[in-house]
């Protein structure tokens, strides 16, 4: 029996990456996963993976899986989103925010007005109207887990003197869209406190190794002294434990993957649950 069996979850920015080792995780793990993204069918965009192909994994291994078009930075395209599910499934158990824009390598004084809304209308404003719209469903239920992905990128850089990435990595805006996450995650587990409802941000400890990231350029930093990668399967494995937690007593955190899970003793599994991961590499090296 897993441990999702009979719900109800949606994941954004399942076609690649964190987002889909998640959906293919909580789909193995018995939920029925609404997956969405911008890329539907494979080759439509820069970047390997597809709704399609995450979908296609989740049936492989048993699972049940949907495939929902959707670009979240677009207020119309969330609405229709909502509105399918709700029509569909009557209900929503998890959702997972993970659909997200990093811009990363762009200097503050090289960021546009344009880029600067586009960028918090997904990181933040995205995220906040789905959990307007998918929360009260679960109050009124009694139970349900929202979770937030975030980045280390939230925390403010050390220093002076500031280490080479936080001088040139151009992160400013998107840590400072994932901060704001990370307050908005703990005050809707305080308004929701009690409700059945839990809401908890995650985030890498470090980098996820996919071609998302090598794509970004943050291959130049894997030099400097102290640098940490890990599988997405972490990400999931950490997912998984804060959307089957307690909503009593697991809510109201910001943690990092790897971290939370030897905190409370729990190993990295493969994707499909059923054995340790063990001589994990990057996908991109």
């Amino acid at each position: 029996m897993g441990a999702l069996d009979g719900k109800i979850a949606l994941v954004t920015g399942a076609s690649r990456g964190i987002g889909e080792a998640i959906a293919i995780r909580f789909g193995a793990e018995g939920a029925t996963v609404i997956c969405t993204a911008r890329s539907l069918e494979p080759g439509k965009d820069h970047l390997p993976g597809s709704l399609r192909e995450t979908v296609q994994r989740i049936e492989e291994l048993g699972g049940k899986g949907l495939p929902l078009q959707c670009n979240v930075a677009k207020p119309e395209a969330r609405e229709a989103l909502v509105k399918e599910v709700l029509e569909r499934f009557g209900r929503l158990d998890v959702l997972v925010n993970n659909a997200a824009d990093a811009t990363y390598g762009t200097m503050f004084d090289q960021i546009s007005a344009r880029r600067y809304q586009s960028l918090f209308e997904l990181n933040l404003r995205g995220p906040f109207e789905l959990i307007q719209r998918f929360a009260p469903g679960m109050r009124e239920r009694g139970q349900g887990w929202i979770l937030n992905i975030s980045s280390k990128t939230a925390e403010m850089p050390a220093g002076p003197p500031f280490d080479r990435f936080a001088r040139s990595s151009g992160v400013i805006l998107y840590g400072a869209s994932k901060a704001a996450l990370n307050r908005m995650t703990v005050g809707l587990a305080a308004e929701l406190d009690g409700t059945g409802v839990a809401v908890n941000a995650l985030a890498p400890f470090s980098v996820v190794w996919t071609p998302g990231a090598d794509l970004v350029g943050t291959a130049q930093y894997r030099n400097m002294p102290g640098w940490k990668e890990e599988p997405a399967e972490a990400m999931a494995e950490a997912a998984l434990a804060l959307c089957t937690g307690d909503p009593v007593v697991v809510t109201g955190l910001v943690v990092y993957s790897t971290d939370y899970l030897e905190k409370i003793g729990r190993k990295v599994h493969t994707l499909d649950g059923r054995s340790e991961l063990v001589g994990w590499k990057p996908a991109v090296d």
